[in-house]
């Protein structure tokens, strides 16, 4: 008895450890029991009994005839509402918004064509990777267009690091100061406002995947503590909020900007 608890002891832990492999692995999905039809219990109500006895047809209470020398009353026929408002109303429906569709793929993550019809909790931390990520282009004043997660926290590229092709250098305690996004296995992206076919990701040197636009690797900064927050825009004049191209967005007027 105790060495089969032993067993699906070990068995449990490697079926945790396999949603934490690391970037080039395949890691088995979870997702299929979601997958299977739920049953709907349907209770029906018996017919109801003839009190007259079988081939009898129960009686119709308050079901009067009319009279022999009156001529049973008639509905107006229907008529069709008019064309023009048939028209008017068709043109007022909205039409239902297009379901995302896979863009690409890149191995285990698929990259889809448009924001997910779902909502989606972002992970609290910015230590943690996800196996579904949001990327939305979001506008600034100062800075112009760039991209945020699905929690509206700035993502920045780094100067340091090269996109053709896609590597990344910050790594021990400057991915403590700029944690990347991570993607796990198996992954799904959901642009908004960012070509889906420039999205991806790249492997790191600790061995976790890294989203990447355009090919550069994105990182949070950890001054950042709201959505919106922009604390690393030009710092050491290599760190800036990435454009939905992957390009740099413009430094910061004053101090921040000339860090």
């Amino acid at each position: 008895m105790i060495k089969r608890s032993r067993t699906i002891y070990v068995a449990t832990m490697l079926a945790g450890l396999a949603g934490l492999s690391a970037c080039g692995s395949q890691a088995a999905s979870t997702d299929s029991a979601a997958d299977l039809p739920v049953p709907v219990a349907v209770q029906q109500s018996a017919a109801p009994l003839n009190p007259q006895g079988p081939g009898e047809l129960p009686e119709l209470s308050g079901a009067d005839e009319p009279p022999a020398d009156e001529p049973p009353a008639t509905e107006p026929p229907a008529t069709d509402p008019p064309a023009a408002e048939v028209q008017e109303e068709e043109q007022a429906a909205p039409a239902p918004a297009a379901s995302p569709t896979v863009a690409k793929k890149q191995r285990w993550v698929k990259i889809f064509s448009g924001p997910s019809q779902q909502d989606i909790t972002p992970p609290k931390s910015r230590l943690t990777g996800s196996k579904t990520v949001e990327l939305n282009a979001t506008e600034n004043e100062q800075i112009g267009t760039y991209v945020t997660d699905g929690a509206g926290r700035t993502l920045y590229r780094f100067d340091n690091d090269s996109n053709k092709p896609p590597k990344s250098v910050c790594n021990g305690d400057c991915a403590t100061a700029w944690p990347p996004l991570l993607i796990k296995s198996p992954g799904k992206i959901f642009p908004d406002g960012i070509d889906p076919k420039i999205v991806g990701y790249v492997e790191r040197a600790d061995g976790h995947c890294q989203v990447t636009i355009n090919g550069w690797p994105v990182y949070y900064f950890v001054a950042d503590a709201e959505a919106g927050d922009i604390n690393g825009q030009g710092l050491n004049g290599k760190w800036f909020a990435i454009k939905p191209d992957g390009g740099k967005t413009a430094a910061t007027p004053g101090p921040l900007g000339t860090k």
